[in-house]
């Protein structure tokens, strides 16, 4: 009922029945409000932002303080205290590849909710604390540090988390309800985590908490399509207040009915069975189809009918009779030396060739007058004659629907054949006549035909059976338990990459797709390879390092023709691999001073970049130059994340996959066609870059290499290019692209390709050789040879 006093609220007041009207007061905190950043924060300005209908902030500098004050903090903790329902909104430009702390509410370690942008992961984190104080963590694959505008929406609703960029549904996912309980002294901050990290580096704007179903309505009034209408809502009401006329009254007969079983306290009460719509009393008997049946105690047991084999006199016979379960003894006719039981019939043809029908009836064979046959509505190819009518039928024919299912009793069906039908068991049955008519369900685990696993017990059900987990374990699959979800529950090795599969004892970790490892650790899986020292942060993405740029950071940038580069006015600029230098004229007396972004630093001075801690620039004697750092492993300083080969901790080195071999952190080795390095403990393998082979149709990668080289025997080809703009016409005159196969029509033999020699069709045709293990492929009129299968 909450959930409709809040929409009835909402209704009444105008406030959220209609987009775009806004949200009541005590249901919304204006988060730049609260915390009156100009005043109050260190390192925050006011700048022009996405738009100008509310204020833009501006975080910088690692000395800032944008926590909110006791009073505002106790506002906005009011609001959120005790809800299952909210939803930060705000609208960002993060700086390209940072990473920082949106919003934080904790209280010392203890993080109630943590939103956190990773530029270098390519990733959004959600922290939060569950009800009983264990602390969770939810990762959203997403890129908000690219400098631009994109508007966040995070909408919590009891176990359900959704985020929204810019108005795109990214993200829903089921979590375990956060508490919102929290003690006095629960801090609030806005762009960090504390006073000394997690530092938010860019623009934020219109940053709000809504404490209403479907918050994100108020960034993206589209977006609602799943609230109630006020019309909708007043049926809802409607349909309640049925719904509570029904409860009293229902209540009222139940009081009624209480009341009435007080004066059978005394009564004797006779337990009752019941068996397909009929009830039996106890210790009743009763024959259902082949079975014994009896009520015992309130329950019914049943054995298996004994058929003894029937002594039949002569000119008899023992048939099944509709209705009884064993055979019963009855006539027969002779007829050519065959014998009929009742009701069979037989065609003959007589000497002109006409069609005859006879029936057995009362120990002779009686003629069966034959009305004129059916027209058919298949071809004479497809028409069939039986033996026990003169008509003929199309194949296929339903001789269940003319009346031979009604044989089929319990528990069976009718199966049609070509030239008759017959009774099947059920699947999970077994029959109780030799003809299937009747079958008994099958008690798979009395017989032990169950697949039951650790910690259940089976359960026999009508054609199966079930396996229900032991009290106090919780079920892996259809057939196994055990006794607590380690996925579930966090007790689990798998990275945070990796998906989680629980199993009796244990658990199983798999890497999401995209990534690649055993699980338990998991990288990111780019296509190809970072060059230039880039690294692989998520799928298929690279982080390049300072000079250059590209999918792969394949190109060099040339920070002089792009007009990126500090050399003073007296200097030229020269471009080199990762960098730049501002080089003196020859002929001209340079100052030796050097100015760099927008700074001057002093002939000989050395400095780290700012954005990349990997790169040392110099002055010398007015050029800049700028280089990757030299690492100088004898250094006891020296950056081991630029120059991991100078890592010495064992915890850095990484265990080749046979166990034998262990490599230096930064090493790098070519196995398997891979290129693989050695990254702090971590193996991270790319396929080896192969130069293009130019103008070749046909190429091959040869036994013992990586990369392939060109041949001109078709046959011997792995590979074979096709220019798709090139088409092929078949023999029916469809048109085929370059590159396509199709299986001749007419044979399973010939399979045609359209290839790119000359735009013509080629056919292939395999046929097995006399040495087993070997194909021959050859086109039309000119044989290759035999190659190994």
């Amino acid at each position: 009922m909450g959930l409709f006093k809040l929409y009835f609220a909402l209704c009444t007041l105008g406030l959220f029945c209609v987009s775009g009207l806004g949200v009541d007061p005590a249901l919304h905190v204006d988060i730049f409000q609260e915390f009156d950043l100009v005043r109050s924060s260190v390192g925050v300005s006011q700048v022009q932002g996405f738009h100008n209908e509310s204020r833009a902030y501006l975080f910088e500098g690692t000395s800032r303080n944008a926590r909110a004050s006791l009073k505002a903090v106790e506002r906005i903790l009011q609001k959120l205290r005790g809800r299952t329902e909210f939803t930060l909104l705000l609208t960002l430009k993060q700086e390209r590849f940072s990473s920082g702390v949106l919003l934080s509410i904790h209280y010392g370690e203890q993080r109630f909710l943590e939103v956190e942008s990773s530029g270098l992961r390519n990733e959004i984190r959600l922290f939060f604390q569950t009800s009983d104080q264990r602390q969770q963590r939810e990762v959203f694959p997403y890129s908000l540090a690219d400098g631009h505008w994109h508007k966040v929406s995070l909408a919590f609703s009891a176990t359900q988390v959704v985020l929204h960029i810019d108005c795109n549904r990214i993200y829903e996912r089921i979590v375990e309800t956060p508490s919102m309980d929290f003690p006095r002294g629960t801090n609030t901050w806005l762009g960090q985590r504390n006073d000394a990290h997690g530092f938010f580096r860019g623009v934020m704007q219109d940053v709000q908490l809504v404490v209403i179903p479907h918050g994100y309505v108020v960034q993206c009034p589209d977006l609602n399509r799943t609230c109630p209408t006020c019309n909708d809502f007043h049926g809802l009401v409607q349909k309640i207040m049925e719904l509570q006329d029904i409860l009293a009254k229902t209540s009222s007969k139940l009081a009624l009915a209480e009341e009435k079983m007080k004066y059978l306290d005394g009564c004797y009460c006779e337990r009752t069975c019941t068996l397909n719509g009929e009830i039996y009393r106890d210790d009743d008997a009763w024959i259902d189809g082949c079975r014994n049946c009896t009520c015992s105690n309130g329950t019914v047991e049943c054995e298996s009918i004994f058929c003894p084999p029937p002594q039949c006199p002569p000119d008899t016979a023992p048939i099944y009779m509709p209705g009884a379960c064993c055979k019963e003894c009855q006539p027969v006719c002779l007829f050519r030396g065959r014998v009929y039981v009742e009701g069979d019939r037989k065609s003959v043809h007589d000497s002109e060739g006409n069609c005859l029908l006879f029936e057995c009836r009362d120990r002779s064979m009686r003629r069966v007058d034959i009305t004129s046959c059916p027209e058919l509505n298949c071809p004479e190819s497809e028409q069939i004659t039986l033996t026990d009518r003169c008509c003929k039928v199309c194949r296929g024919h339903d001789f269940c629907a003319e009346g031979h299912s009604r044989n089929c009793v319990e528990n069976s069906d009718c199966i049609n054949l070509e030239a008759g039908a017959f009774c099947s068991c059920k699947e999970g049955y077994h029959a109780l006549r030799d003809d299937n008519a009747f079958c008994q369900d099958i008690d798979e685990c009395a017989e032990g035909k169950h697949y039951c696993r650790e910690n259940t017990i089976c359960m026999n059900t009508p054609g199966s059976f079930m396996c229900v987990c032991n009290t106090g374990y919780v079920r892996i699959d259809d057939y196994s338990c055990t006794e607590h979800d380690e996925c579930v529950h966090g007790l689990n090795t798998c990275d945070e990459n990796a998906l989680c599969f629980n199993t009796v004892g244990g658990h199983s970790c798999s890497c999401k797709p995209g990534y690649i490892g055993n699980g338990t650790v998991c990288r990111a899986l780019c296509e190809g390879q970072c060059l230039n020292g880039g690294s692989c942060v998520s799928p298929d993405t690279c982080v390049c390092q300072q000079g250059f740029t590209g999918k792969r950071c394949e190109t060099d940038i040339d920070e002089c023709e792009m007009g990126r580069h500090s050399c003073a006015n007296d200097t030229v600029c020269f471009n080199v691999d990762g960098g730049y230098d501002c080089r003196c004229p020859h002929g001209r007396n340079c100052t030796g001073d050097c100015a760099h972004d927008g700074k001057v630093k002093h002939n000989g001075q050395i400095w780290v970049l700012d954005d990349d801690r990997c790169s040392v620039c110099s002055c010398q004697s007015g050029l800049v130059m700028c280089r990757r750092m030299v690492c100088d492993c004898e250094n006891p300083t020296v950056d081991v994340l630029c120059c991991p080969e100078c890592d010495p901790r064992l915890s850095s080195q990484c265990l080749h996959q046979n166990g034998l071999l262990a490599y230096s952190n930064g090493e790098t080795w070519v196995e398997n066609c891979q290129q693989c390095q050695c990254m702090r403990g971590e193996v991270d393998c790319w396929p080896i870059s192969c130069a293009p082979v130019a103008d070749c149709e046909f190429t091959v990668v040869p036994e013992g290499e990586c990369c392939p080289r060109c041949v001109t025997d078709p046959c011997l080809a792995d590979t074979v290019r096709n220019d798709i703009t090139k088409t092929c016409v078949d023999e029916y005159g469809i048109t085929r692209f370059s590159g396509s196969a199709w299986t001749k029509h007419g044979t399973e033999c010939s399979l045609c390709q359209c290839k790119v020699l000359d735009t013509f069709i080629t056919t292939h045709r395999r046929t097995r050789c006399k040495s087993p293990g070997f194909i021959i492929d050859y086109l039309d009129v000119n044989p290759c040879a035999c190659h190994y299968f």
